[in-house]
């Protein structure tokens, strides 16, 4: 089983080798990234630990910015089960607050609309923030405007900068739930298909590469399925393998 508080990096490492080979990356940058983050929230880093204390035993909701997040039928399903934990994936966020809904934790490499994610800080939300090679622009710009966060990255972990496994937010959010001990994680707007939702669409320059990058967590989670503790279920028409299906 992978486990990472703080991850056994050698066990995500042939993993990320492969997303790496695929995709082109610079672990070198991806490191330095890491660096940058941990320098910077020195002052505000929270321990991974107030996660364990917010998912350990619980159910939990993951919700991505898939198309299937535009039905009516996933809001009633996610305002039904208030007492799940809500897990977002980066631009879901904005789903979440335009709907008067406050996520329990966010995970974001910072590319979904900042002014929702400062209104998810500032509703209580715990911010999950990933480094890597790409995004070192926007984590200088970014950071400095959150006043609490915990720090992830793709590679070796650093100081306050953890590495929980996963690669896109959406997959990253499940294996974050997975390693803090859910109970149940129920996937909602996780489709990882050819089309892309209303609220992923914002920033996106290569529509190919982000459906190659959805691939790519699909795989991840279908081998995190094998592995996994918790009871995992999938609300999309086309259900991760692996993952019970639930047609809501």
């Amino acid at each position: 089983m992978l486990s990472c508080i703080i991850m056994k990096f050698a066990d995500w490492f042939p993993y990320y080798q492969g997303i790496r080979a695929d995709f082109g990356y610079s672990t070198e940058k991806d490191q330095e990234a890491a660096k940058i983050l941990s320098e910077m929230i020195k002052k505000k880093a929270l321990d991974p630990k107030i996660l364990q204390r917010k998912i350990k035993g619980k159910n939990v909701i993951v919700i991505g910015a898939g198309p299937s997040l535009e039905n009516e039928k996933v809001l009633k399903y996610i305002k039904k089960n208030k007492k799940f934990v809500k897990i977002a994936a980066d631009s879901a966020v904005q789903f979440l607050i335009e709907n008067k809904i406050k996520p329990d934790i966010v995970v974001t490499d910072l590319d979904g609309n900042s002014k929702f994610l400062q209104k998810a800080e500032k509703n209580g939300a715990i911010l999950v923030v990933h480094a890597h090679g790409d995004n070192t622009d926007i984590l200088k710009r970014l950071v400095p405007k959150f006043r609490k966060l915990v720090g992830s990255t793709q590679v070796a972990p650093v100081e306050n900068v953890h590495n929980f496994g996963g690669f896109t937010d959406g997959d990253r959010s499940v294996f974050l739930a997975e390693e803090f001990g859910a109970k149940k994680i129920v996937l909602v707007g996780m489709d990882f298909g050819n089309n892309i939702g209303k609220y992923s669409k914002e920033k996106i320059k290569d529509p190919e590469l982000k459906k190659q990058k959805m691939q790519a967590g699909k795989r991840l989670l279908e081998m995190l399925a094998k592995q996994s503790r918790s009871q995992l279920v999938d609300t999309a028409p086309r259900p991760i393998k692996g993952f019970s299906p639930l047609t809501i």
